[in-house]
């Protein structure tokens, strides 16, 4: 293991449970993607690499779901409407993939139906009672995204994948930055070929 600055450069973000804290991505040396990259377990790799890896893990999941967020939930912007049918129609091309929105991020307490919507502050909870194996982040705001992704790596054996609107998401197991509509019917056509072989 080398170090500079405290930072570990073999570290790798992997499903978990990894501990009851982990440690964030970041602290531990791992950097955000530029444009047209992406990181596969906080490893840079091009965007198009990163895509095929995200098909390949959707369509091999037992129960793929897609967490959408408030960012695409609500049609607050021409734009948000364009990803969220982007996104529907992604969904449709992985077999068996469920929808559990996160439509806001206040704490779901003392009750939530991890059945029917995902609790930021608990995510592992929902994870845990669907068995949900791959989940894919699209439309959830940076900062509630980072907090989730780290909870799912530190209980749960749970394959992250994020859908970043912005910089992308060192504490996802795969992430792509700058995805919007065209970016996820990108993701689709991806999945589309794999599909065929």
């Amino acid at each position: 293991m080398s170090t500079l600055l405290g930072y570990r450069h073999d570290y790798k973000v992997r499903t978990g449970p990894e501990t009851y804290l982990s440690p964030s991505a970041a602290a531990m040396g791992i950097v955000l993607p530029d444009e047209k990259q992406g990181l596969i377990e906080g490893s840079i790799v091009p965007e198009e690499l990163a895509r095929e890896e995200i098909a390949k893990k959707l369509l091999a999941a037992k129960n793929p779901t897609l967490f959408p967020g408030p960012l695409v939930l609500w049609a607050w912007s021409e734009s948000a409407v364009a990803k969220a049918t982007a996104l529907l129609e992604l969904v449709a091309e992985v077999p068996g993939m469920k929808i559990i929105p996160m439509p806001d991020y206040r704490p779901k307490y003392p009750m939530i139906n991890p059945a029917v919507e995902i609790n930021p502050n608990h995510p592992n909870l929902t994870i845990w009672h669907n068995e949900i194996d791959v989940c894919v982040f699209a439309g959830v705001h940076c900062h509630f995204a980072n907090l989730a992704l780290k909870i799912i790596r530190a209980g749960t054996d749970c394959y992250t994948i994020a859908l970043c609107g912005q910089r992308g998401h060192e504490d996802a197991m795969i992430t792509l930055r700058d995805v919007h509509a065209a970016e996820v019917r990108e993701l689709t056509e991806t999945i589309r070929k794999i599909k065929k072989g």
